[in-house]
């Protein structure tokens, strides 16, 4: 089941990142992250997730709840996250981004929810593509409604761009079975083709050109581009799950979101059973995490 080899490895990179966000890298040389810690930076208990995990969850509760993307009610759900805790383990929405909150409060005073979301140069933050993974699993889903959910908060089309991408390197992992690198040069090209005409491209070339072997050209920050950079690396650079996951984290700065987007793509790809179970074991509320998973790919299965 896909579904749940992803989201439990987005939701398990978030949650190993979560206590140590914005230590620096050489800090966590000096004291890396070896397992499931808590507390840190936000005083949370060890297994707790942040926003990355509960705009993922809150999507695919979403499109369950509709059986079909719903941008109005996705919006609805994102505000009943921000405001009241839904879809986090203690009811305490306690770390999300500016560029995220500002899209939920535009469509809640009353912006269109595809237009909901910033579209200038500052506001190509890493906030789509943290919670994008979930139409990966939809058959057939097309670049332009990728683009409309990443639109409901990250609105300019170098985010849109990094969330398409994304998803088709998700989507080569699930359909083919072909090395880390093959699927992303085989994801490159698609993007590559469909945005041809797109200066947004040039912000890609690193990835393009697999030129992101040098761990000190990579920075691991909220910028969309850095963000995504940071998980290709960690991803080429190891060889299971554990470790890549652990590579992203301790990077530094953005570590959960690092770490949740990296781990989504390394669940996919190492499968469930890479997980270590002590650390699925760790999570509280993950066993709603794991039916909602199993809703979601029935709804999957529907589309077929």
């Amino acid at each position: 089941m896909k579904v749940k080899d992803g989201m439990i490895g987005l939701i398990i990179g978030d949650a190993l990142g979560v206590p140590v966000e914005f230590t620096s890298r050489e800090e966590l040389k000096e004291d890396p992250v070896m397992d499931m810690i808590g507390y840190g930076t936000y005083n949370m208990p060890p297994g707790t997730w942040s926003d990355d995990s509960s705009m993922a969850i809150a999507t695919m509760a979403s499109i369950v709840n509709k059986q079909a993307i719903d941008y109005d009610d996705l919006m609805c759900e994102f505000i009943e996250w921000i405001y009241n805790g839904k879809y986090t383990q203690y009811n305490d929405t306690f770390d999300y981004g500016i560029t995220t909150a500002n899209g939920i409060n535009a469509y809640k005073n009353g912006c269109e929810a595809i237009l909901s979301g910033g579209t200038g140069e500052r506001d190509n933050g890493n906030g789509s593509l943290m919670r994008i993974l979930p139409l990966a699993f939809i058959p057939d889903i097309d670049y332009e409604t990728i683009e409309n959910v990443s639109g409901l908060t990250h609105g300019h089309l170098r985010s849109k761009i990094a969330c398409v991408f994304y998803i088709e390197i998700a989507k080569s992992m699930i359909k083919n079975n072909l090395s880390i690198d093959e699927h992303i040069k085989s994801a490159s090209e698609k993007i590559k083709n469909y945005y041809k005409d797109s200066g947004e491209l040039n912000h890609f070339n690193r990835i393009f050109n697999d030129e992101l072997d040098d761990v000190d050209t990579i920075k691991s920050g909220g910028y969309v581009i850095d963000t995504f950079e940071s998980v290709i690396y960690s991803l080429k650079t190891t060889d299971n799950f554990k470790d890549a996951v652990l590579r992203a984290v301790n990077l530094g700065r953005d570590t959960d979101t690092v770490g949740a987007i990296c781990g989504g793509l390394a669940g996919i790809f190492y499968g469930f059973d890479a997980i270590p179970i002590y650390w699925i074991d760790a999570i509280p509320k993950i066993n709603k995490v794991l039916e909602l998973c199993e809703k979601y790919e029935a709804y999957c299965d529907g589309c077929l």
